[in-house]
């Protein structure tokens, strides 16, 4: 009886020391930071506990710009997106790569249902497209800067933000959207992401040289200053139909201006 008893009574105290120790371990692991919904697993994006979401005593970065898109009277149809497709006349959009000019308008104007804006269908090779404000502006997209936008993509297309410092310098970030079959808000920070260099005219990705350890990715580029913001399709799209392709809708970029003469702009393009 007494042997039972001990029994019982050491099952019991390796019972309870098996929870705490449990409930130690558990305490000890890292929270896992989700990213933007549809987004590839590589980029660190600030998702809820994110490095994009505010903290008491922190002020969100303001709206810089935003792209909204419209059918001017001139348009009809589905047609090559132009500039007057921008509802802020103060935001100036760039085409980069030949097939960028093959991006066209879809949707309809004011539906809930089915939003206006640009799909990719046409652009028979890797494209880039940016936003930059005409006063020449820079941004600075440290800190709890971030962009929000819709995104749809078909088949194996990605789409991955991309900027423009003010040398001139192109850069794709390592965050891919992809797989989103219906038109999705997203929202991202640009912190913590990794950075390729882009061909401006063929869009392509570039190594470093020199290249230690062939080493490509472009070590800590200053986001402190940015000068045109926008996203990248490295795939040429198939036509029309469901083969593959993006479709975007509202851009917004949340950031701190940087006056003009802090830095020296390159709008050579």
């Amino acid at each position: 009886m007494l042997w039972r008893v001990s029994m019982k009574s050491t099952a019991g105290f390796l019972a309870v020391l098996g929870m705490i120790c449990s409930s130690f371990a558990f305490a000890q692991q890292a929270p896992q930071r989700p990213g933007p919904a549809g987004a590839g697993q590589r980029g660190q994006a600030g998702g809820a506990g994110g490095a994009g979401q505010a903290r008491p005593g922190q002020v969100v970065a303001p709206l810089f710009l935003k792209v909204e898109w419209v059918r001017p009277a001139i348009q009809t149809g589905q047609v090559p997106m132009i500039q007057e497709n921008i509802v802020d006349p103060n935001v100036e959009v760039k085409w980069y790569g030949a097939a960028a000019k093959k991006l066209l308008t879809t949707g309809t104007p004011g539906s809930d249902v089915a939003p206006f804006g640009v799909w990719s269908g046409e652009c028979d090779g890797p494209f880039a497209i940016t936003f930059h404000l005409k006063n020449n502006s820079s941004v600075d997209m440290t800190g709890l800067a971030n962009i929000r936008w819709f995104v749809k993509t078909s088949g194996f297309h990605e789409v991955r933000p991309v900027i423009v410092l003010p040398d001139g310098t192109m850069l794709v970030a390592d965050l891919a959207f992809s797989s989103i079959p219906m038109l999705t808000q997203s929202e991202f920070s640009l912190l913590g992401l990794r950075w390729l260099k882009l061909d401006k005219e063929r869009v392509v990705t570039l190594g470093r040289n020199p290249a230690p350890a062939n080493e490509t990715w472009i070590p800590d580029p200053d986001l402190s200053k940015v000068d045109e913001v926008g996203f990248v399709d490295l795939m040429p799209s198939s036509g029309h139909g469901t083969g593959g392709y993006i479709q975007l809708g509202q851009i917004e970029v949340f950031g701190k201006p940087v006056p003009p003469d802090a830095t020296t702009s390159s709008n050579t393009h």
